[in-house]
């Protein structure tokens, strides 16, 4: 017996292929080929396969059915006579219509649907609410927090990550360490002293899936600790306090004016805990005063740990650069950053550093969530760093993202003079705010109605205030930002 068509319990094997679990078993005497094209056929009717799906390549189809190559073939000639499918050289064959596709078909899903403005733009925005806003298609899109994409440095990122699977050894593809790559942590410890001030041994470093992650296991490792509030900036960063509300932590809200957090009110709080954006505010840009870093040093002193998001301090424009909070106040201070508005969101690649307190604790929480980011991105971004490059990129943004931010300015004193600017001075976003009389959440679904897409003030409230949208200029070019801010002065007149 031919010991290759036997299994380890002595029964012969049954050809078949993965793709569309096909066996050989199913098929009538004598009728393979139009076997096999049923099976195509019904598989593309019913949804299966979609078109811009792929077909298997006939040799390799015919190897794992076990029959001529001579039956596959005719089995795609059929397909393709009946409209089918389609040749397309070395893409080999594609699926390109679905003549007689039944009702219960099931259509991919389309990316980027048409979602009603009034599913997008309510008063109490829900966990969703972003996912949602991403997903609404627009015309021209200024929600903050996104750096220009399309200057993402593809060609340096591909040199590095061909040299670095030149010279990988093969025991680096294996698990890693929770807390990160070696090499990125210590790239990151270099970037952060050189840009940030901030002195860290690399094996206090651990690598997270951007800053969102980082508050998500402060934040669980907080309420194990009993720790039950973090208080927060008011204006501040909706997201931020999802990611805590996610943990069950309430957050107290903080007044911020002209010098930034209001140390007196966060002790007023009572919260033992407090998340800030002292660098570059979000979203009014302010920056936190030196008296207020003074007081905020005491209250640290009595006990209270803060949150630092640094998470746009190295855009900056017509201002010296802010140091941050952790490299003041040292171990005392939660630190997180991320390349989101550096290289791309898409990285999902941030940095955190924890109190010797609970340092261990964030690690195993890390571990337990995801054993740790994947290792390749984090090599390449370590040769980024190392090599100068992330330095050159940043300058190349802080040229285009000036340029964008002087048109927006220009635009609203054209077409909106009514509204006040606020934080222009740094950042990848501007506030607007209006005298009060209607709602921002009405102004931005207008706008959005329009093809133009904003968000309001109001999201990242607790407390009312002046209405007021935040508008992100680094992904648009200066002609988008001009007509984008002309539809949001139509919307407004509509909303008054």
């Amino acid at each position: 017996m031919d010991r290759s068509k036997e299994d380890s319990f002595g029964g012969s094997i049954t050809a078949g292929s993965d793709f569309l679990q096909l066996s050989v078993e199913d098929a009538r005497a004598g009728g393979l080929s139009e076997w096999l094209a049923d099976r195509f056929r019904s598989a593309i009717c019913d949804g299966r396969l979609t078109v811009g799906s792929r077909l298997p390549a006939s040799r390799q189809l015919a190897r794992d059915l076990g029959v001529s190559r001579g039956v596959v073939t005719e089995a795609y000639q059929r397909l393709n006579e009946e409209g089918y499918v389609a040749g397309r050289g070395r893409s080999g064959t594609i699926v390109v219509g679905a003549p007689g596709r039944t009702p219960s078909a099931r259509p991919r899903p389309v990316p980027g649907g048409a979602v009603p403005t009034d599913a997008v733009f309510t008063t109490s925005p829900g966990v969703e609410v972003f996912d949602s806003l991403r997903a609404a298609p627009a015309r021209i899109d200024l929600s903050p927090g996104v750096p220009d994409l399309a200057a993402f440095p593809r060609a340096a990122w591909l040199r590095a990550e061909r040299s670095l699977l030149a010279d990988l050894e093969s025991t680096a593809l294996g698990y890693g360490d929770p807390r990160g790559s070696p090499a990125l942590r210590a790239a990151v410890a270099d970037w952060l002293a050189r840009n940030r001030g901030i002195l860290v041994d690399p094996a206090e470093v651990i690598i997270t899936a951007g800053t969102a992650q980082a508050f998500g296991l402060l934040g669980e490792v907080l309420a194990e600790a009993g720790i039950g509030e973090v208080a927060v900036e008011d204006p501040g960063s909706l997201g931020a306090r999802q990611h805590l509300h996610n943990r069950r932590l309430a957050t107290p809200p903080v007044s911020v004016d002209a010098d930034g957090m209001d140390v007196g009110a966060l002790r007023a709080t009572g919260a033992p805990a407090v998340l800030l954006t002292p660098a570059h505010q979000f979203p009014t840009g302010v920056v936190l005063g030196g008296d207020r870093r003074r007081e905020l040093m005491r209250w640290v002193d009595e006990g209270g740990l803060i949150i630092e998001d640094d998470y746009d301090a190295e855009h900056r424009y017509d201002r010296p650069p802010v140091p941050a909070l952790r490299s003041t106040l040292g171990e005392r201070v939660c630190y997180a950053g991320s390349v989101s508005k550096l290289l791309a969101p898409a990285l999902r690649i941030g940095w955190f550093l924890a109190p010797p307190r609970y340092r261990d604790a964030v690690v195993a929480a890390k571990r337990f969530a995801d054993l740790g980011n994947a290792v390749l991105p984090q090599l390449v971004l370590a040769r980024l760093m190392e090599s100068g490059e992330m330095e050159r990129h940043l300058r190349l943004l802080r040229r285009r993202h000036r340029r964008r931010r002087n048109a927006m300015i220009d635009a609203i004193r054209a077409r909106l003079p009514e509204a006040t600017v606020h934080g222009a001075a740094a950042g990848l976003h501007l506030t607007i705010t209006f005298d009060t009389g209607f709602s921002d959440v009405d102004l931005a679904a207008a706008s959005l109605a329009r093809g133009v897409k904003v968000q309001p003030l109001s999201w990242h409230r607790q407390r009312p205030g002046r209405p007021g949208l935040v508008l992100g200029y680094a992904a648009s070019a200066p002609t988008a930002i001009d007509d984008g801010v002309a539809v949001i002065g139509e919307a407004l007149r509509r909303v008054r």
